[in-house]
């Protein structure tokens, strides 16, 4: 993944609701070894009028 960051699409979350999801960038995914069924904690302010979000990466076994 580079500094530059990576661009992803907003798409409906299913026919039926008003969400959006985004796909996870594989990169970081492979980085932190993540797999289905892991959770990401998201942590969201604002600074400077930009979105700033911190993801944590709760590993499945991390909750056993």
């Amino acid at each position: 993944m580079s500094e530059e960051g990576e661009i992803t699409v907003l798409t409906h979350a299913t026919t039926r609701s008003n969400s959006l999801r985004t796909t996870f960038p594989i990169g970081l995914a492979r980085h932190f070894k993540l797999k289905e069924g892991d959770k990401l904690k998201w942590m969201l302010r604002v600074e400077n009028n930009k979105l700033v979000i911190i993801v944590n990466p709760i590993k499945v076994t991390d909750n056993e």
